[in-house]
C-alpha cells in the first residue's frame, strides 16, 4: 500500500490538513481543481474571522462549551459541536506557529481574531491581499518547504476501494484519468451549495433564487463520492448565509454585504400574504434556511418603521450598516405613510400585513406568545408604530452548505452501515456534524475547517501506520 495521503481540496481544510500530515511525516497529495494558484474558494473569499458560536477562541472552555449548547442544542446534525468547543484553542495556537496574523477587530467579542490584513465587509469580494488569501498563500508556502506541493488542476471523480477499504481515488486532470493510489483519502473539497441538484434535494425547492455569497465553487464532488462508497450523510438540509436585499442579484454592491440580519431580527418578516412564516428572533442564518424554503424564496419582504430604520439600521457597530450604506448602493427601501400603501407597494396582501402588524405590536405590548413563536432572548422585537413605515424585499444568500458527510470525533468517515470507513475521512464544510440542526447552529467555517482538518491528519496518520 502507499504511504501517501491523497487530500481531495485546497481551501483551508485541505491545506490544514497537507500540512498537519506532512509534520507528522506522511506524503500528502493535495489536488486542488482549480487551476490558478490563487484559485476560487470559500475559505479565500471568508470575512477571515475566526470564533466558536461567538466566543473568543481564547474564553474560557466551559464558556464557550454552553455557548455552543446553546447554538446547536441536541441531535445528530450538531452532535459533535463539542469538538469545536474542546479544540478551538490549539487550532488558534497552530494557525499562529504557521504564521497567521490576527487583529482585533471592534468591541464585539467574536470578533476578537481577525486574520489579517483585514477584509472590508464591502460591495463584491474584494479578497486579493486579505487575511484568508495571505493566509492560504502562507500554508501553501509552507507546504512547499516541507517538501510538497498543490497540484492544480486535479479534479477527483470517484474512491477506489478494494475489500472494503478505501486505496486511493480516480483524477481528471488535462482531459485524462488517473489513479492515485493512497494509505488515506481526506475529503475537504467544501459543500454543495453550487450543485443546483444538491440543493434541490436537500435545502430548496428553487436554489437559483439563491444568492451565491461565495465562491460558488462547492460542488459536492466529495459527498458524492463518499455516498457511492457508502457513507453516511448527515443535516443535508441546512446552510450558511444570511439575508440580502433582493437587488444584490442585479447590483454588485449589495453583496456580500451589507446584510439586512439586524434589521430582520428586530422586525418582521412576511410572505406574499403578509404573514409572518418564520421566527425572526433566531438571527440572520436561521432566518435565511428559512426563506430559502418557500415555493419561491423571492416573496419575501422585511417590514419595519422610522423608529428601526433611523435606528437600528443605522448602528455601525458591525458594518456595514444597512442606513446608508445600503440606499447608497442602489438598494431598495420601500416607504409609505401607512401599512396598506407600503403593502400596495411590496406586492402583499394589505389585508394580511395589517393583521400581522396589529397581533406583533399586540404581542410586544402584551407579552403574549406570537404564531410563528418568537424567540426574544437573542434580539428585541421592536414595534411597527412609527410612520413612514418600510419595507425591503429579500433574498437568501448562501454561502456554504452546513451539512454533509458523517464524522466521528476524529474525521473518520461513518458508513451507512455503521462503523467507519477504512481509509477515509473528512473535513471542512465537507463534513456535517457540527452545524447546521433545527436552529441552523453557526459555530464558524474557518474553525471548523482548521479543527477537522488537524484531527483528519492526525487520524489518517495512526490509520497509515496501522496499515504499513
Amino acid at each position: 500500500m502507499s504511504d501517501d495521503i491523497v487530500i481531495i481540496g485546497g481551501g483551508l481544510a485541505g491545506l490544514t490538513t497537507a500540512n498537519r500530515a506532512a509534520e507528522l511525516g506522511l506524503n500528502p497529495i493535495l489536488l486542488e481543481q482549480g487551476s490558478d494558484p490563487q484559485y476560487f474558494c470559500n475559505s479565500r473569499f471568508a470575512g477571515g474571522i475566526l470564533h466558536v458560536a461567538f466566543k473568543d477562541l481564547t474564553a474560557s472552555p466551559d464558556e464557550i462549551a454552553a455557548a455552543v449548547r446553546a447554538q446547536t442544542g441536541e441531535g445528530e446534525a450538531t452532535a459533535l459541536g463539542p469538538v469545536m468547543a474542546e479544540e478551538c484553542g490549539r487550532a488558534l495556537t497552530w494557525l499562529r506557529g504557521e504564521g497567521a496574523k490576527f487583529i482585533k477587530g471592534g468591541s464585539l467579542e467574536f470578533m476578537r481574531w481577525i486574520l489579517a490584513p483585514p477584509r472590508p465587509r464591502g460591495a463584491g469580494l474584494d479578497w486579493k491581499g486579505r487575511g484568508p488569501d495571505v493566509l492560504l498563500r502562507k500554508l501553501t508556502a509552507n507546504l512547499s518547504e516541507r517538501g510538497k506541493a498543490v497540484r492544480l488542476n486535479a479534479r477527483a471523480r470517484e474512491l477506489v476501494l478494494e475489500g472494503g477499504r478505501v486505496t486511493g481515488v480516480v483524477v481528471e486532470s488535462g482531459g485524462s484519468m488517473e489513479t492515485i493510489p493512497a494509505a488515506a483519502v481526506v475529503i475537504s473539497d467544501g459543500g454543495f451549495q453550487a450543485n443546483m441538484d444538491l440543493m434541490r434535494r436537500y435545502v430548496s425547492p428553487a436554489p437559483e433564487k439563491l444568492l451565491q455569497r461565495g465562491a460558488a465553487t462547492g460542488h459536492g464532488d466529495g459527498m458524492t463520492m463518499a455516498e457511492a462508497a457508502g457513507a453516511k450523510l448527515v443535516g443535508m438540509d441546512r446552510f450558511y448565509g444570511h439575508l440580502l436585499g433582493r437587488d444584490a442579484f442585479e447590483i454588485e454592491k449589495l453583496w456580500p454585504y451589507p446584510i439586512v440580519d439586524p434589521i430582520a431580527a428586530h422586525s418582521i418578516v412576511v410572505d406574499e400574504a403578509g404573514q409572518r412564516f418564520l421566527d425572526e428572533g433566531m438571527g440572520g442564518v436561521y432566518m435565511a434556511n428559512e426563506v430559502a424554503k418557500l415555493d419561491d424564496p423571492l416573496t419575501a419582504t422585511v417590514v419595519f418603521d422610522d423608529a428601526v430604520w433611523n435606528g437600528l439600521a443605522a448602528d455601525n457597530r458591525y458594518p456595514p450598516c444597512m442606513n446608508p450604506v445600503f440606499v447608497n448602493a442602489g438598494g431598495t427601501v420601500l416607504e409609505a405613510p401607512d401599512l396598506a400603501t407600503l403593502a400596495q407597494k411590496a406586492g402583499v396582501s394589505a389585508d394580511g400585513l395589517s393583521a400581522t402588524v396589529a397581533a406583533y405590536n399586540g404581542a410586544i405590548e402584551s407579552g403574549a406568545a406570537q404564531t410563528p413563536a418568537r424567540t426574544v432572548s437573542k434580539f428585541t422585537p421592536q414595534p411597527i408604530a412609527t410612520p413612514p413605515f418600510r419595507a425591503i424585499p429579500i433574498c437568501a444568500g448562501i454561502t456554504y452548505t452546513m451539512g454533509g458527510i458523517a464524522i466521528d470525533r476524529d474525521s473518520r468517515v461513518q458508513a451507512q452501515a455503521g462503523g467507519a470507513i477504512p481509509g477515509l475521512f473528512a473535513a471542512g464544510s465537507a463534513s456535517g456534524g457540527m452545524e447546521g440542526g433545527p436552529t441552523a447552529a453557526y459555530l464558524g467555517g474557518l474553525t471548523k475547517a482548521v479543527i477537522t482538518g488537524l484531527r483528519a491528519a492526525e487520524a489518517a496518520a495512526g490509520a497509515a501506520q496501522a496499515a504499513a
